[in-house]
């Protein structure tokens, strides 16, 4: 069910910006925030050569390294949510600072993820400074210095096709999970459709205004703060009428800590990942 809460936009701009952002994290696991420092220009000029990037043959060229995990994930290979059997309807490219990155494409792309690690890190900032005490404690090391050096902040630029009517049934966008990370930030999407499950179980719909930037807590993040901070569930839905006609481009950067950083009494970053992805590997083979 679908209700008709929704979530608070902060103004980055704010006095008690980094308090108000916080608390919404605390509360629901997803911050949003308008008037922040990303240039919306160039995630626009993102969004318009990726979309036309998927749609040439070119993408093949950079079919994704299975050890590595960068380059392009087809349809084929796409994700399949933890307790879920169907893959998600999207094909997405993965891109790290060692990684491939297609020479089809500017390196806008490239410019985004510099800039949005450094904002990520300062959101990282605002969560250790206003986590309490008690919560605080429980951080091996200052949450910024879990990232310092770090090479696995994943950007990735997914692409959503149409619909074409023939899909599995079951089969949506994206299904239901967390992410895994510390901190995940999202340009608003070119498409409505992302949702998140509030504390009644309830869908709320996410704000799809451009220019806003959402920001979601991972499960390394509630792990490391003893669950003070929600990693929440989200989902995009499969769209109807004139919606189903047209692609959705969205950029998630995925804020990862160096791997041998501690998150709790039970995980270390590295242990904690590889768990997941056994997890994920399970469910592909089911």
């Amino acid at each position: 069910m679908t209700t008709s809460q929704t979530l608070a936009v902060v103004d980055y701009q704010s006095p008690s910006a980094a308090q108000d952002f916080c608390k919404n994290l605390h509360d629901t696991g997803f911050g949003v925030l308008k008037n922040h420092p990303l240039d919306q220009r160039l995630v626009d000029g993102i969004y318009a050569e990726w979309l036309a990037f998927f749609g040439t043959s070119a993408k093949h060229q950079y079919a994704q390294d299975p050890v590595k995990l960068d380059g392009y994930f087809s349809p084929a290979i796409s994700e399949t949510a933890k307790d879920h059997d169907k893959r998600d309807l999207k094909e997405f490219f993965h891109i790290f600072p060692w990684g491939r990155y297609p020479a089809e494409v500017s390196q806008a792309a490239r410019r985004y993820y510099v800039a949005g690690s450094a904002l990520a890190k300062q959101l990282l900032q605002w969560v250790e400074d206003f986590s309490p005490p008690e919560v605080k404690a429980k951080y091996a090391m200052p949450l910024p210095k879990m990232i310092e050096g770090c090479q696995q902040t994943l950007l990735r630029v997914l692409h959503y096709p149409p619909l074409r009517g023939d899909e599995e049934p079951g089969a949506v966008r994206a299904a239901a999970h967390g992410d895994i990370n510390l901190l995940t930030i999202l340009p608003a999407a070119t498409e409505p459709g992302l949702q998140v499950m509030g504390k009644n179980q309830e869908w709320i719909d996410a704000p799809s205004d451009f220019g806003l930037l959402i920001v979601n807590i991972g499960d390394m993040l509630q792990e490391a703060s003893g669950h003070y901070y929600p990693s929440t569930v989200h989902r995009v839905l499969n769209p109807s009428g004139d919606g189903a006609k047209k692609p959705r481009i969205s950029m998630p950067l995925f804020l990862h800590p160096n791997r041998d950083v501690v998150l709790s009494q039970r995980y270390t970053v590295d242990a904690y990942f590889k768990e997941r992805m056994q997890e994920l590997r399970g469910v592909r083979k089911a």
